[in-house]
């Protein structure tokens, strides 16, 4: 609960929207017991001093500063951290008497991630493509931590020059080799590690990559990408087409900003499950689209159950069509199939899905078990998010549902027999109308939600 004694902090950007800090900073704070807020702070181009000064005059205790502010922030700062300042920009400020401090968390948050990933820099031979802020971070990451020599490619060479002299005096060694991007092909040939810190690629034009040359590809073994949406980049495809292993800027998100998170706090850690939770939190969210995931399938394929689990577990909302409907209606499903009939109901159903196309995103939806017969209903589902068909036998769906005297179908004559004519009926229709099934039989609520999770991750091709 937000109260008198909540800690502020903020990115500030332009724009912001997208951003991902607020979701992960604020569940730090949750996972750590800490009473603080994150939120996103629009500052226009020309408003960037005023923007630091009126954080300090309304007590923020810390900002992140992304682009196009990483470098212009500098001079309204009190103090910049050595790390930083041979950067030559920060992503952090951290409240001091009299001003912020400036911190630049991405060269240890890229370290980390690369370590986590096995990746090794000292002696390695290296390809950095781009010269900016991210650029600047990386380069003194490579050289920081002992790569044997750097090709350092940029569109602008003269600004690869500049950079390339400031880091070999910074580490007082001839390292760092400048060239233009369209020199890509003068490298020697061997195995290199090659980071990308250009925004060349991200949403939304993922289709581009720095360099599109495949032959370029096949000199590097292994490719980090900073960029971290879309989840697969196009220089990531282009390293994997050509043998070598490729990785995203998620784990660089998420550990610079669990080291900011700590400069704010410095009497709290951020554990490992803390890390996991939100890297798994936020690889859902990259997941394509609206992030949406709608389970379908027959009464008792636990589409309620697994969809509240999923929900919780990956931090989405949750939404149940039967109770969109009720709610609306004013009166329950069963009312409505006694007052008005099915077809008044199945009409309520096919506006619902199509409220939840246009107006709802991150969030997990069940739907009863009779919407997808229609072929409208499946069209706009598929539009509305990922579809999962949880599949179950007829036995299943018997063992589950036994003695529950709410579901007509189960009252009266052979229950099993009509559990098992009309799970064969709705077959198709459930098939046609999603993306993937899951098999639910023999598995827990949690096994399922874990199978889903991966088959959503393999079917954007991750």
């Amino acid at each position: 609960m937000v109260d008198g004694k909540t800690k502020v902090c903020g990115i500030m950007a332009n724009p912001v929207e997208h951003s991902y800090s607020p979701m992960m900073q604020n569940f730090f704070a949750a996972e750590t017991g800490v009473n603080a807020v994150y939120v996103p702070l629009k500052v226009e181009p020309d408003m960037v001093e005023e923007a630091v000064k009126g954080a300090y005059a309304m007590n923020l205790a810390g900002l992140n500063v992304t682009v196009p502010y990483k470098q212009q922030v500098l001079p309204y700062l009190k103090e910049t951290d050595p790390g930083a300042a041979a950067v030559g920009a920060v992503n952090t400020l951290v409240r001091i008497p009299g001003g912020y401090k400036g911190y630049n968390t991405d060269a240890p948050g890229l370290y980390r991630a690369m370590t986590e990933e096995g990746i090794s820099i000292e002696g390695a031979r290296c390809i950095l493509l781009g010269a900016g802020g991210a650029g600047k971070a990386a380069a003194y990451t490579l050289g920081s931590h002992g790569a044997e020599l750097v090709y350092l490619l940029n569109r602008s060479r003269e600004r690869a020059e500049r950079l390339a002299e400031e880091m070999n005096r910074a580490f007082g060694r001839n390292i760092f080799f400048p060239m233009g991007m369209e020199e890509h092909g003068k490298i020697p040939g061997g195995s290199y590690l090659c980071v990308q810190s250009t925004s060349v690629g991200m949403a939304p034009n993922t289709e581009a990559a720095p360099i599109e040359d495949e032959e370029f590809y096949r000199k590097i073994s292994v490719g980090f990408d900073i960029v971290y949406t879309p989840f697969e980049t196009k220089f990531m495809k282009l390293v994997r087409r050509a043998g070598g292993q490729a990785f995203n800027g998620l784990s660089m998100l998420i550990y610079q900003g669990v080291i900011a998170y700590e400069l704010w706090n410095p009497r709290v850690q951020v554990g490992e499950e803390t890390v996991r939770q939100i890297r798994r939190r936020m690889e859902e969210r990259l997941l394509g689209g609206k992030g949406n995931v709608v389970f379908i399938g027959f009464m008792g394929a636990g589409k309620t159950t697994v969809g509240r689990l999923y929900a919780e577990q990956f931090g989405k909302d949750f939404l149940d069509t039967d109770s969109m409907i009720e709610e609306k209606a004013g009166k329950s499903v069963t009312a409505i199939f006694e007052e008005d009939g099915e077809e008044a109901f199945r009409k309520m159903e096919t506006e619902a899905v199509r409220e939840l196309k246009e107006k709802v995103s991150n969030t997990v939806i069940s739907v009863g078990g009779g919407l997808p017969l229609r072929e409208e209903n499946r069209r706009l589902l598929k539009e509305a998010g990922t579809v999962v068909y949880l599949k179950s036998r007829p036995e299943t769906v018997w063992d589950r549902l036994k003695g529950d005297d709410t579901r007509p179908m189960l009252k009266g004559e052979n229950p099993k027999g009509k559990i098992r004519e009309l799970l064969n009926r709705r077959e198709a229709a459930y098939e046609e109308a999603s993306h993937f099934a899951v098999d639910t039989d023999g598995k827990t609520p949690e096994e399922v939600a874990e199978l889903v999770f991966k088959r959503r991750k393999g079917e954007n091709g991750i």
